[in-house]
């Protein structure tokens, strides 16, 4: 049975807004549309860059954009991630088109970009157990979902112009500093297991001579589904963090994101996806058909899954730091405290267990 459309915009949300007719006068002149209506609504799920639906003369774009108050560079870099999209464009068909970039502060406040709007299924976190695919669905979609994550690893980045987008060499060593750095840099409180976590990645880093082109957020509700039951991935979104390196990091992230039902109910419920609903594959089965995928060599996996759980920690820490500091008004961002807790948690169990499954 087909699923309803789950990714429907709503209401801008308060102080997230911008000039509309300014908006609409670049798009007029840059793409060359004739004068109409402009209408745009906001996507409301997701913690990182704004999105919005862009409805002009009923031709649908996606703006985007980064949140209100954030720093522009990195992961919030609006035209490195357009000029992403733009090269994968030329190589692979599960992306979408991005139309054109902006960095002209007078139109809407912020650099952005416009891209085309891939219709179909988005299931996230909160998405009701009854509109869910059913247990046969969520098997095929978790294997499919490990096939994609695969098939992004094996792409020809030097074919898509992008070989200049990262540094392989010494990949592991910047990112656990890195985000050691952030998460100093915005730390609100005194976590135990957050600093066990963080000297303990310090003392394991290591490098691996492979590389490839990696999303570094790639999670179901970055994903767009076919809307026919047979839950083919579409397009992949939200490539703001991607670069070249160790495609183990980037499944290690994946991992860190994939709670398993034999994890605590207190972390089940704070899960961001919905890696508990039955007849996902959990973690030691996502390990074993992506080894079997890429053919790379997994037998270090618990340290990829730290990282992947310290690094979701850290952004969830930057967000909470941002709210904290009267960057952002979102009530949704109130206790994500609590969320770096919990995975400051799993990691320390994975340490002590030498073990991605059954940590409790």
């Amino acid at each position: 049975m087909a699923l309803t459309n789950l990714d429907q915009p709503t209401q801008i949300r308060p102080n997230e807004g911008f000039d509309e007719n300014s908006l609409k006068t670049f798009l007029k002149n840059e793409l060359n549309l004739i004068e109409g209506i402009i209408n745009i609504s906001q996507f409301p799920s997701g913690f990182s860059n704004l999105t919005y639906l862009v409805n002009f003369n009923n031709k649908d774009f996606v703006l985007r954009r980064p949140p209100v108050g954030a720093n522009i560079k990195s992961g919030h870099d609006m035209n490195r991630e357009y000029t992403i999209l733009n090269g994968l464009k030329k190589i692979y068909n599960k992306v979408p088109k991005p139309y054109i970039y902006s960095d002209n502060l007078k139109i809407i406040g912020a650099p952005f970009y416009l891209m085309e709007r891939k219709k179909g299924i988005i299931l996230r976190g909160n998405t009701p157990k009854k509109q869910l695919p059913d247990k046969l669905g969520m098997r095929k979609l978790s294997k499919e979902f490990i096939f994609t994550l695969a098939e992004i690893h094996r792409l020809n980045y030097k074919k898509a112009g992008l070989e200049n987008i990262g540094k392989p060499k010494g990949y592991i060593s910047r990112q656990v500093k890195g985000w050691i750095n952030r998460y100093l840099a915005s730390k609100t409180s005194d976590i135990s297991h957050i600093n066990y976590v963080y000297k303990w990645l310090e003392r394991n880093i290591h490098e691996n001579k492979f590389s490839s082109l990696i999303h570094n957020d790639f999670k179901y509700d970055n994903l767009v589904l076919s809307d026919d039951g047979k839950y083919h991935v579409l397009a992949i979104l939200d490539w703001e963090m991607a670069t070249l390196g160790d495609p183990l990091m980037d499944f290690g992230t994946s991992l860190g994101y994939w709670i398993d039902k034999t994890d605590p109910e207190n972390i089940q419920q704070n899960k961001f996806n919905l890696t508990t609903a039955e007849g996902n594959l959990n973690r030691g089965e996502l390990v074993s058909k992506y080894s079997k995928e890429s053919k790379l060599d997994v037998s270090n996996i618990v340290f990829y899954y730290v990282f992947g759980l310290f690094k979701i920690a850290v952004i969830v820490q930057q967000i909470y730091y941002r709210y904290k500091l009267g960057k952002t008004t979102d009530e949704r961002f109130k206790n994500l405290n609590e969320i770096v807790k919990i995975y400051g948690l799993m990691a320390k169990r994975s340490i002590d267990k030498n073990s991605i499954d059954n940590l409790f």
